[in-house]
């Protein structure tokens, strides 16, 4: 049994289509593989955990002796985006899709958003995080309207700059629309996207995302309902909508995530450490840059062989992801992929766990080690 176990979410990095992946335009996808291509993946540390190892991973180099459990989980839920998969991971499949919509939202929701808001609406379409800023930005700040905009994924945008909505007020008509967005029109998430400067415009850190709380209890409430400690790092928070959770740091980026888990390791809890990291979808997968996501990849890795040398005797590590984003893939989207499963500690074994339908396992996986 173990004391603590910390469960790290590399955002997006799937290992290889799944069956159904045509059935969502993805035939053919495969994040690791295309980092992998780009001729800079490093990975020593993920490699000797079994990464390439893995069931159906042709690119890298097999390690001989695997330090721990490797294996590849396939999604059961009808889905591929970040609250869909975070939250089969802690175990809730999600059996409907939350909704899109490839053609902006109805009127029936923008005509009250404004209403409760005071501001009218710029884009209402899918679109570029970065390429919204720049075509409505100055639209923005000349007028006082609010870009809003989705994607693929099921998501309400909000994006405003500082200068002309403060923060604390673009948080405040995030939580309107996600009071506004119920029933059919229930997103996963609606998102603040902050924005400063002149064109052309940057996005803040002060990224903030309002779920939907979960319909059903999960791992977190199972742990935090026995006593034990769940800390959420990065976005989990913000995607568990705080359910379970006990403890939160909701920083946002890769490097500032790891440092605050390496921080964690350090202090004495007894439960689940929960981090996402999220460049690697944020920055790299949907901005389809397959080199910056391989560079991510190798500084991850390098911080994990210092964590893995401070990893106490009755610690084990969860190495995972949420659903793929293949950056050679067309489009922006995220990708309909298997997710690795890495385990590592002392009393772990060094075995392939091969394919396994549900990323639920993990749930399961994480309350048998902690009793």
């Amino acid at each position: 049994m173990a004391e603590r176990v910390f469960l790290i979410v590399l955002d997006s990095f799937g290992i290889g289509e799944m069956p159904d992946a045509a059935d969502f335009g993805d035939a053919g996808s495969n994040t690791l593989r295309s980092c992998f291509k780009t001729g800079v993946l490093n990975v020593p540390n993920m490699r000797g955990l079994g990464l390439f190892n893995i069931d159906g991973v042709e690119a890298g180099g097999k390690c001989p002796a695997p330090r721990g459990s490797y294996g590849r989980l396939s999604e059961l839920s009808k889905g591929k985006d970040t609250t869909t998969g975070h939250w089969e991971i802690a175990g809730l499949v999600s059996e409907k899709p939350f909704p899109t919509f490839p053609e902006g939202f109805p009127e029936e929701v923008i005509g009250k958003f404004e209403e409760a808001v005071g501001r009218k609406v710029l884009c209402n379409k899918p679109y570029s995080g970065t390429k919204v800023i720049a075509d409505y930005g100055e639209e923005h700040t000349r007028t006082g309207a609010l870009i809003v905009y989705t994607s693929a994924d099921s998501v309400f945008q909000i994006a405003a700059h500082e200068s002309v909505v403060p923060v604390d007020k673009l948080y405040e008509y995030c939580h309107t629309a996600r009071e506004i967005l119920t029933g059919d029109y229930a997103v996963g998430r609606v998102i603040a996207r902050p924005f400063e400067g002149e064109y052309p415009f940057v996005r803040t850190p002060r990224r903030h995302d309002f779920s939907l709380l979960p319909p059903r209890d999960t791992m977190l409430d199972k742990l935090s309902g026995s006593g034990k400690d769940v800390i959420g790092i990065g976005k989990i928070y913000d995607i568990f909508a705080g359910k379970g959770i006990t403890l939160c740091d909701r920083k946002i980026g890769n490097n500032e995530d790891m440092k605050i888990t390496s921080k964690y390791q350090q202090m004495d809890f007894s439960g689940l450490c929960f981090t996402n990291l999220v460049d690697f979808d944020m920055q790299y997968g949907h901005r389809r840059d397959p080199i910056g996501y391989a560079n991510a990849l190798n500084e991850f890795d390098e911080w994990l062989g210092g964590f893995m040398g401070k990893m106490r005797p009755d610690d084990v590590l969860i190495i995972t992801a949420d659903h793929g984003c293949d950056p050679c893939h067309s489009g922006t989207d995220h990708t309909r992929e298997y997710i690795p499963l890495l385990i590592y500690g002392n009393e772990i074994a060094a075995e392939n766990l091969g394919t396994r339908a549900g990323f639920d396992n993990i749930a399961k996986t994480v309350l048998s080690l902690l009793g």
